[in-house]
């Protein structure tokens, strides 16, 4: 297949900025190492909101764009895989919640009895809550379905895709460490455990500033995903006893029922941090122009389609744009 585009990456930052310019009628190819499945995207909790992302301002830009086109897939949320799920965010600490907390529909101060204990104020509101494993199959069908091809392939440099297509879009994460290099990219590692719904219809989340140890209650169909940790720089995949029991007892004293749960799975993965997203042009050495799309952090499902509508118009624009306001796909 002769390729407009080639995107190197197939989690979730990929995969959407693959269906934003394959539905603009580019030919598009993703080349991606991974199964989606086995991808960091697949291990997210999935809560639309903010986090351990910047530069700030333009996060919620992207976020905001994010959280209407996931509003409106969750219309579908057995084909998609987002509901709209009413939670409160108890600790925002470090986070300015500006044209975040002024836009999202019904945001407004908790109640008391929306705080659980030791917790004095937070936000509650009705935010997508997205189930990757069935948000990432429909992404890959509706990439197909726009003439998009993914391919199981590893990226030995940019440059490598450069020689296959005129523009090349870095989606590739952590992964960006070494293949661009960029060292600020490094790992902020988060560990989950899955239990058994004890009948937990809301989200909770107390997760603010730069703290190690958070507190998620986030229900999937599956059952409740329950976090975390946000460790800078560990690299480690293998879940650690001490550090799910210690998870299990902070969201049980949320919610009671979670201290008997049955445990059903234990999930590792590393979030590509970078102090800032990178999301710009560069011309790569064969003279093909490349977006990078990389370094979203904790926040990659949040800003998604926002980066991924910017990404586009980058390609759109020929590089001659260095941003344009999100909003809208390019034609």
């Amino acid at each position: 297949m002769e390729s407009d585009v080639i995107v190197v990456g197939g989690g979730v930052i990929g995969l959407t900025t693959a269906i934003v310019l394959a539905e603009s009628a580019q030919r598009v190819r993703v080349w991606s190492r991974d199964p989606a499945g086995d991808t960091t995207s697949a291990v997210a909790g999935g809560l639309c909101w903010p986090y351990r992302i910047e530069p700030e301002e333009q996060a919620v830009t992207w976020s905001l764009h994010s959280f209407h086109v996931l509003s409106e897939l969750a219309e579908a949320p057995d084909e998609t895989g987002v509901r709209l799920v009413a939670g409160t965010m108890a600790d925002t600490s470090g986070w300015d919640m500006g044209r975040w907390g002024e836009s999202v529909p019904g945001l407004r101060a908790a109640r008391a009895e929306e705080l659980p204990d030791g917790y004095e104020a937070g936000f509650h509101a009705r935010t997508p809550l997205v189930d990757m494993r069935a948000h990432l199959p429909y992404l890959e069908r509706r990439l197909a379905a726009a003439g998009g091809v993914l391919e199981r392939r590893v990226a030995v440099s940019l440059d490598e895709a450069g020689r296959e297509a005129s523009f090349v879009v870095n989606c590739t994460g952590l992964g960006a460490r070494d293949l661009v290099p960029d060292p600020d990219v490094r790992p902020v590692q988060g560990q989950l455990v899955v239990v058994e719904n004890p009948g937990i219809d809301q989200w909770f989340v107390a997760a603010g500033g730069g703290a190690e140890e958070t507190t998620y209650i986030l229900p999937q169909p599956y059952g409740v995903i329950l976090g975390g940790t946000a460790r800078e720089g560990a690299w480690d995949l293998t879940p650690d006893p001490g550090t799910a029991e210690a998870i299990v007892r902070r969201c049980a004293r949320c919610h009671r029922g979670l201290a008997e749960a049955r445990v059903l799975e234990h999930r590792v993965g590393l979030r590509p941090f970078r102090s800032r997203v990178r999301l710009e042009v560069e011309r790569l050495p064969g003279g093909a122009l490349c977006v990078h799309n990389y370094g979203h952090g904790g926040a990659g499902i949040t800003v998604s389609w926002g980066c991924a509508e910017e990404a586009a118009w980058l390609i759109v624009a020929g590089g001659e744009a260095t941003r344009r306001p999100t909003g809208g796909r390019p034609g």
